[in-house]
This record gives C-alpha cells, structure tokens and sequence, in this order.
C-alpha cells in the first residue's frame, strides 16, 4: 500500500527521469554515463507499512495459501502481498516502490525474497496485481496505481477487491491500455494470467477454476474428503 515518488517529482527535475532498459539493467549507470557506480545490495527489505485491518491480511494470506497449494508442483512463479517492488531505474531503493497487496509474477524462481527488486529479476514486473480498497487507499488503488501498473509495470492483470463493500473489479491490458473485463453470471471475472476465475465466496475473494470449481484450500479439500468418508460409512478419525 505505499505511496512513493512517481515522474514529475524532485528526483526526475534533477535529471535522473532517464529510462534505462531491462536489458542494461546488468550493466547499470556506468554504461549509462561513463562513471563507475556501485549498486544497493540485492537483499533490500520489504518496507510496507501495516495492513488496514484483519479482514485485508487475511485476504491476501488466504489468496497466497491457495495458490501456493495448487500450484505446489510449479516452480516458475512468484506468489506474495503487501511487499516492495523497487522499480527505479537508477536502481535506488529511495525513490520508484510500491507494495501491491498481492501479485504473482510469472515465469521466475520460486524462492523466498525479502523484496521483489526489478533490475534483478531480469528487469520483471508482476503478471497479477489485486488491490484491496480501503477508506485510505481506494482513490489511490482505482486512479494512481492503475495508473503505474498499466503504463510502467504493464501489468496484464490488475483487480481491486473491497473486503467490506465487497466491491470487485478487474481489468486486463489491451494495446497498453487497461480495459474492463466482462463479469461471468456469477459475477467472476477471469485472469488469463493465471488461467483462473476471481470472484467472491462466502464473502471473501476466491480463486475458481476454468470448469467453475471453487479452488479449496488444504483445509478444506480435507474436510471434504472427510465428509465423503462419513457418507461411506467410515470414521475418518480411524485412519492412520
């Protein structure tokens, strides 16, 4: 949920508004200048501030546990919430960060990361992004980061879900440009990045897959299994 420096602040009237490709991103602003500079290290923090409320951590905890769960068997993506993503192309941890409640980025390592730093992952940024509105954060969430996330990040996929007015919107990028996507009967809407339905279950922000199947959670695809075993007759307390 941070707010940062974005274009026309201080720093870019200073000269260092220059976009540097992911692909110069290795060679940094020696190649850029001529100078020898020494880049931050890559373990930066994640530096977001505390969550709004319950409902909004455990919203993105559940949505992180889900897709971890099914997809436990990939290792080429990247699943986390309310963490940094550094994007400054001068590769500064002081100016170009914001911390999207969760996102996935796709085609990337499955390891732990204290920060999600663009210019070291091969200058990518997040294939998914949902934003879960607030009373502070909502204007920010459908103008500004829309914004950022259509024009610098090009985020395919961005949502906003609001965990008490469970207002629920998704856009998908086109040519450069967010457009609205068309809600299902059920009021889903899909992410072809993720090749799965987002909608609203019980009142919280679901994953759904392609054949409409509610994506169920460790828990409950056990307590499911357990209920099957009692219509068959079978204590499943007495399984070893």
């Amino acid at each position: 949920m941070t707010l940062a420096k974005e274009p026309g602040t201080a720093a870019m009237a200073k000269g260092r508004s220059k976009t540097i490709a992911p692909e110069e991103w290795s060679q940094g602003l020696a190649s850029q200048t001529g100078e020898t500079v020494v880049f931050p290290p890559g373990d930066l923090y994640s530096d977001e501030p505390p969550l709004e409320s319950d409902l909004h951590r455990d919203q993105i905890d559940l949505l992180i546990h889900l897709l971890r769960f099914l997809w436990q068997d990939r290792q080429n993506f990247y699943v986390s919430g309310n963490l940094t993503i550094y994007y400054s192309p001068n590769q500064l941890k002081s100016e170009y960060f914001r911390g999207p409640d969760f996102f996935v980025v796709l085609g990337t390592e499955r390891r732990p990361r204290k920060s999600w730093v663009v210019w070291q992952e091969e200058g990518k940024y997040p294939n998914v992004i949902i934003e879960f509105l607030s009373d502070s954060t909502a204007t920010t969430d459908r103008g500004l980061k829309k914004q950022i996330y259509q024009d610098t990040f090009r985020t395919p996929d961005y949502f906003w879900f609001d965990p008490y007015t469970l207002e629920f919107e998704g856009f998908h990028l086109v040519d450069g440009t967010y457009q609205p996507l068309e809600p299902t009967e059920s009021g889903w809407l899909w992410s072809e990045q993720l090749g799965l339905y987002l909608g609203v279950h019980q009142q919280q922000l679901r994953f759904f897959t392609a054949d409409s199947d509610l994506v169920p959670s460790p828990e409950e695809r056990n307590e499911k299994l357990a209920a099957k075993l009692r219509e068959l007759g079978v204590d499943p307390n007495t399984l070893a």
